[in-house]
């Protein structure tokens, strides 16, 4: 996909779409700087039939004559009543909208080439205005059909190659920066999206290992497979735990990025639960939905494809690792029971009562083993791990829980500039007391009630006194709330606001 900025005029474009983003607004005159889409819009403004709201849309194609755009088709799309100029995120989330409102037009239709003319007066930043739109246009064009052979009686769906924004009065150096931003980061979480997508025979552990190894080759990172043998050796009970049950043996991927120079420079470490395909184990899922289980690896695509934009972008004085610990978590005659203790690779023991909580047992060993390892100044987890944030949150809120007041804000406000937003949940002792074993150090569920909360309790048990915060994006890693630039399944979530998050990252520094 091209993406590029265009310095001539939007009526000299002779692509398929030409876009102008409409203010709804009490003015009798359309607020757009053309005046052929002024001219073809005056009657339908004046009747009410298009009055800028958001989702709103006009598309015409423009006659012969000079004085009218050179594009085939011409298409205006509402932007809504002016959100509140002190809300940025507000603003932001209405220009994205837009933009996926735009694209979703172009269904059905021969669209190859597309130009979007940025709306002015946005109470944005250029920039800001830039990277939305971006992110908005590349978010809501996407589509998954790898898998969908080619028929003669059905229609080839046209998919939009070149994409070009024209800056209009805004600041075309900042235009440019904000639009390779919104690229990467949109761009990273589609590739998420692709992962997710996959089916579990499409994608299992080692397919991490390889897009690991891809990644680091072409963006110079470093990258490390701790394979089976070596985790037997390291007492990686929960992995080898959890796979026990499958034929494919489990990775634990890890990549590095180092952007810092000095010793006192920052250490981010993000861990992302790769469970490639969730039968349950012994503890089986009921059949109806089980094919969604295929989504269990949404956190280790949301951390490793975060690493693809942070690579692509290379921010300098700060260092990210990234930890996928990648199973499959099937019933076998070998498989983990309920009942059975393992130990984890700090030596702490765990009582199993459900194998259907497994995503906690692989995250405690690559979270031990990070920790030890790469000494971070904060940890990120993220993974799709209990039904129980759904019925709390819904599907509108990934649930976070942390350690560390500043880290939970600073991601909290990520997500707000993404568009991903976050709730906070508590953590205590209290809760902890419910994962006590009387046979092992803890057990991995703690009954029905705090389900989230116990299971975070869980995490905490193997990340000391490292500033921490765990994701549980169960709720919003699929069927996210329904937005113009989300599509139906994986929504890619958290890419954006990991990539956030490094961008505005606040953390102390380390004691020289």
């Amino acid at each position: 996909m091209i993406f590029e900025l265009n310095n001539k005029k939007p009526e000299m474009f002779s692509g398929d779409l030409l876009v102008y983003f409409i203010q709804e607004t009490e003015e009798k005159t359309v607020p757009c700087p053309s005046k052929a889409v002024r001219r073809a819009l005056k009657n339908a403004w004046k009747s009410g039939d298009f009055i800028g709201k958001e989702g709103q849309t006009f598309l015409f194609y423009p006659s012969a004559s000079v004085k009218s755009p050179t594009a085939y088709r011409v298409l205006a799309v509402g932007l809504g009543k002016p959100a509140d100029k002190n809300d940025t995120n507000a603003l932001r989330e209405q220009i994205r909208l837009a933009a996926g409102t735009a694209v979703q037009q172009t269904a059905g239709q021969k669209i190859k080439s597309m130009m979007a003319v940025l709306p002015e007066e946005t109470g944005l930043a250029d920039k800001e205005v830039a990277e939305c739109l971006t992110e908005g246009l590349i978010l809501g064009c996407y589509c998954f059909d790898k898998y969908k052979s080619k028929k003669d009686d059905e229609q080839e769906v046209v998919k939009i190659e070149s994409f070009s924004l024209q800056a209009g009065t805004l600041d075309p150096q900042a235009v440019q920066e904000g639009m390779r931003q919104g690229k990467r980061a949109a761009q990273a979480a589609c590739q998420a999206r692709d992962m997710a997508n996959e089916p579990g025979n499409g994608w299992p552990p080692a397919k991490f290992a390889e897009f690991a190894q891809r990644l680091a080759r072409k963006h110079k990172l470093s990258c490390e497979v701790i394979e089976k043998d070596a985790m037997q050796e390291m007492g990686m009970g929960g992995i080898l735990g959890v796979n026990q049950g499958s034929a494919e043996p489990p990775k634990l991927v890890i990549l590095k990025y180092q952007g810092g120079k000095k010793k006192t420079d920052p250490t981010i470490m993000l861990v992302g639960k790769g469970l490639t395909f969730d039968s349950g184990g012994i503890s089986l899922k009921p059949g109806q939905g089980m094919e969604e289980m295929k989504y269990d690896m949404c956190g280790g695509a949301a951390v490793i494809c975060a690493m693809q934009a942070i690579a692509q972008e290379r921010p300098k004085g700060i260092n990210v690792v990234a930890l996928v610990p990648s199973t499959e978590n099937l019933p076998a005659s070998t498989a983990l029971k309920p009942g059975d203790i393992i130990t984890h690779y700090n030596g702490k023991t765990s009582e199993i009562i459900n194998t259907d909580a497994e995503g906690r047992l692989i995250l405690a060993d690559a979270l031990a083993y990070g920790i030890e390892t790469y000494a971070p100044d904060a940890v990120i987890d993220l993974a799709t791990l209990t039904g129980a944030v759904i019925f709390g949150l819904g599907h509108h809120r990934t649930g976070l829980m942390a350690t560390d007041d500043s880290l939970a804000e600073q991601l909290l406000a990520a997500g707000d500039r993404a568009g991903e937003p976050l709730w906070r949940l508590p953590l205590g002792p209290e809760y902890s007391k419910q994962i006590k074993s009387q046979v092992a150090d803890i057990k991995n569920t703690g009954g029905r009630g705090a389900g989230s909360i116990t299971a975070a309790a869980y995490l905490q048990e193997f990340v000391g006194d490292t500033p921490w915060a765990h994701l549980d994006i169960a709720g919003t890693a699929w069927n996210f709330t329904e937005k113009s630039y989300i599509p139906k399944g994986p929504s890619g979530i958290a890419v954006r606001t990991l990539v956030d998050l490094v961008r505005h990252w606040q953390g102390k520094k380390k004691k020289g």
